[in-house]
């Protein structure tokens, strides 16, 4: 029997910090702390490294963006750049003041948003690429964002969250004079359409949405997940739970609690996949609060999670957390893994 998970040849040379594929195909995007991004071709068994783009500082975040020969990127050169992956040429959107944490794309609104560490976001319509970036005042430093087809939601620092309506960002965005340049930042007062207070006790590290709109999963360091709802009803609101997973046993017997790195919903099951320090990703019942699989241990901490648009293969990034206390990255220690998925394999068992 032949095992339905293989190794990308050509992996970075650091530590991956996000990975994603396109919505309508089996392309995979790879930001690594090399400072490069890379393109792979998953469809055939070991993947082909289609092209390679340099940074010129480690890269944070990458996402697809209106079509899927565009790419957005965003790290620790604090810049926003627009990729164009058929002719390699890169472009500035936008620049923060501080590194740029965490980047979205809407296709419904065309609008592209990016979350960095000076306690911005960046607004920026694609259909109108002569008016300037709209700029919006956070509370906190944002950790992580994720948008469904209506909302987008900013896990900040000291456990704060808003969520924004995306209609509400793109009339602002839309609504700005054309300027001679158009990466300038114009400051917007757009009010969050919600503002709650994180279910985790200790830091988000990673935070994505429903693929129906009706919620969204976050973690944290401390080994949890959070699971809630969008509509304020009280009905709905006592619905929203938080489950320890991500611990392995010592020697002793004792717990070590992992930070949960990744998370990522299944696009047509609607169960989602963690990934934590111990090396694990599960797979989970969100609404039925079960855990449906644990896939064998990577050799490594799992950094990234992410499904193709079609549900039928998950992408697991592997490369050191540092939580064996160890510094550096070995040769051959970064791996990503493309696994195709069997038919209910991510399907909700159900209520007990």
């Amino acid at each position: 029997m032949t095992t339905p998970q293989f190794e990308l040849s050509d992996p970075p040379s650091d530590a991956i910090s996000a990975i994603k594929f396109a919505p309508a195909s089996l392309r995979l995007l790879v930001a690594s702390w090399d400072k490069n991004v890379y393109l792979y071709d998953t469809s055939q068994s070991g993947g082909k490294l289609l092209q390679t783009f340099g940074h010129r500082a480690p890269v944070l975040d990458v996402c697809f963006g209106e079509s899927e020969e565009d790419a957005y990127t965003t790290g620790l050169d604090w810049d926003v750049r627009h990729l164009n992956l058929s002719t390699g040429a890169q472009t500035i959107v936008s620049s923060h003041n501080a590194g740029v944490k965490s980047l979205a794309y809407s296709p419904q609104y065309h609008i592209l948003i990016s979350a960095s560490w000076d306690s911005t976001l960046h607004i920026h319509h694609s259909s109108f690429p002569s008016i300037p970036i709209a700029s919006i005042s956070l509370p906190s430093k944002p950790f992580s964002i994720s948008i469904t087809a209506t909302k987008l939601v900013v896990a900040m620092a000291s456990r704060a969250l808003n969520i924004y309506d995306l209609a509400s960002l793109a009339s602002a965005a839309s609504s700005l004079t054309a300027t001679d340049d158009p990466t300038a930042a114009m400051p917007v007062q757009i009010e969050p359409w919600q503002r709650r207070e994180s279910s985790l006790k200790f830091m988000t590290r990673a935070i994505a949405c429903m693929p129906n709109d009706a919620g969204y999963a976050s973690s944290s360091i401390e080994g949890r997940v959070a699971v809630e709802w969008f509509d304020p009803s009280p009905e709905s609101q006592a619905r929203k739970y938080a489950f320890k997973c991500h611990r392995q046993a010592n020697e002793q017997g004792i717990d070590v609690v992992y930070p949960v790195n990744a998370l990522a919903f299944h696009p047509v099951h609607g169960t989602f996949a963690s990934g934590g320090g111990d090396g694990f990703v599960a797979l989970w019942d969100g609404v039925a609060k079960r855990r449906i699989r644990q896939y064998q241990r990577y050799a490594s901490s799992v950094s990234g999670v992410a499904f193709s648009g079609d549900g039928k293969y998950m992408a697991v990034a592997v490369s050191p957390g540092f939580e064996d206390g160890k510094e550096g990255v070995g040769e051959g220690v970064v791996k990503v893994f493309v696994r195709e998925l069997g038919e209910n394999e991510a399907k909700g068992k159900g209520a007990k």
